[in-house]
């Protein structure tokens, strides 16, 4: 179990002493090798022949098969073969506690024994789900009641639908269109993957939907004009906006969806004064903000929520991931008391309110999802992350901005990017084929840390919030050796 401020693990035990030889095949993983040389009727030959992977280059993965992952002890994850890496971007931003937690474990089991399901249909209730309902209330200001769902997809999803249920609640039944964010990131179900700015979600997925729009991306390295200063940028986002809703018809504009830093799109920290501006273009027109706190929530900012961080009111926040630390499939959205007014006189109109899931707050998730925010508490989780935070964004920028493949350095708390470019006076990336921050990733896994790419050639870090100033200094050392190596290879 990972516990901040214990002294650095020992490496010795029960690990391969790491090789970095780029060349050998054992560094690079099966995932390098052709299938002809996966051993028949080996977990990795039975992954090919059966699974089919999110996020995978379908064809590729035929014949290089997958790495696999068979264990995990704080910070750290273990291969099949007994490889140790770090994670730095915590399973998929979500394992804020680290990949070994007793308590967590104890409190799906005992869940489990006690009463492993029931549901929340026609107000049926149950003890984790008013409990875990209490503590997200407490936690989260402005809010007044809490639905449950499963992942940050559906959460997203859901929000949709009372966006769309409030507007026809208040008489208002053209006032339906969302806007979300070029680069924006909410998820892969229908409405949600429309929500989301990034093409590689909508291309052959026949998305967006119709009536859902987008906005522009606030990264001032990219978008700024020449001589633009931040607050004239972030001015410049938000009469863009104005304009946008502007064309599309005030009255049919519904909500707007946003990420406090959006994450699976480049880890973009908005400019100073953005949200504020936003907001007041919001307000002027009666556009609900629904505030994506899926990556940002639970600390990783340096605030319990990333709204905190930027001085963001919203009206609807949706949460997962950090939630229940990642044990437990498990998501919310959180509603203020407007919001929920709405919802209740509809539903009142109707006889019932007709969306739920068959496991939105299950028992199981819902206790570990308790502990967990019991666990951030005891530690004081939010603290830990103004602490440690400012060394990862300090040691980020001393290790890597002046690095000549590196464009822009970014983050904030314990989430943060560094960007490849091909020309840094133009703030140019290379091209795409060229796969530089695949190639990254690479060397990364070699030199024994799991990576994420990001589009724009970015390379993410969002490591698990329990990790210590030594762990950190471990991680960041062996992204040097990565990015060495991918310089070397160039070079």
């Amino acid at each position: 179990m990972g516990v901040i401020g214990a002294a650095p693990r020992s490496h010795n035990t029960e690990v391969a002493p790491r090789s970095h030889n780029t060349g050998d095949a054992t560094v690079l993983g099966r995932r390098l090798i052709g299938m002809n040389q996966i051993r028949p009727n080996s977990a990795a030959a039975r992954d090919v022949a059966h699974a089919l992977h999110p996020y995978t280059d379908l064809v590729s993965h035929q014949t290089g098969g997958p790495m696999i992952v068979s264990r995990g002890d704080g910070v750290y994850v273990y291969d099949d073969t007994g490889r140790e890496f770090i994670e730095s971007v915590a399973g998929l931003w979500c394992a804020n506690l680290g990949f070994s937690n007793e308590r967590l474990a104890r409190a799906a089991y005992d869940q489990m024994m006690a009463l492993p399901f029931y549901h929340a249909f026609t107000g049926k209730s149950h003890g984790p789900l008013i409990e875990l309902s209490e503590m997200l209330i407490e936690r989260a200001p402005g809010m007044s009641k809490v639905f449950f769902a499963n992942s940050g997809s559906e959460a997203n999803d859901t929000a949709v639908k009372m966006v769309w249920y409030y507007n026809n609640a208040l008489g208002r039944p053209l006032k339906k269109k969302i806007i979300g964010r070029l680069k924006g990131y909410h998820g892969v179900t229908v409405a949600s993957a429309s929500l989301t700015g990034l093409p590689n979600n909508h291309r052959s997925f026949d998305l967006p939907l119709p009536g859902f729009i987008h906005t522009m991306t606030p990264h001032y390295y990219h978008g700024a004009l020449p001589d633009e200063t931040e607050d004239a940028f972030a001015t410049r986002c938000a009469d863009e906006l104005d304009r946008l809703i502007v064309a599309e018809g005030p009255e049919t504009v519904a909500a707007m969806f946003a990420e406090p830093i959006m994450g699976a799109g480049g880890v973009i920290v908005p400019p100073r004064g953005y949200f504020e501006k936003i907001q007041a273009v919001l307000h002027r027109h009666d556009v609900l903000l629904v505030v994506d706190e899926v990556i940002c929530g639970f600390g990783r900012t340096g605030a319990y929520w990333g709204s905190q961080t930027f001085g963001i009111v919203p009206d609807i926040i949706t949460c997962a991931k950090g939630l229940s630390a990642a044990f437990m499939p498990i998501s919310a959205v959180l509603v203020n008391e407007r919001v929920f007014q709405a919802l209740a006189a509809q539903s009142h109109e109707i006889g019932t309110f007709g969306h739920g899931y068959t496991y939105s707050g299950h028992p199981v998730p819902a206790a570990v999802a308790i502990e967990a925010l019991r666990i951030y508490d005891e530690i004081d989780i939010v603290e830990h992350v103004r602490t440690v935070g400012p060394v990862m964004q300090s040691e980020l920028r001393r290790r890597f901005a002046g690095h000549a493949l590196v464009g822009e350095v970014r983050g904030i708390g314990m989430i943060g990017a560094i960007e490849l470019v091909e020309d840094q006076d133009g703030r140019r990336n290379f091209p795409p084929a060229a796969k530089m921050v695949q190639r990254l990733v690479k060397h990364c896994e070699a030199a024994g840390v799991i990576a994420r790419a990001l589009p724009g050639d970015s390379l993410a870090f969002s490591p698990p919030l329990i990790m210590t100033e030594a762990e950190m200094m471990t991680m960041l050392d062996r992204v040097e050796e990565g990015l060495a190596a991918l310089t070397a290879e160039l070079a």
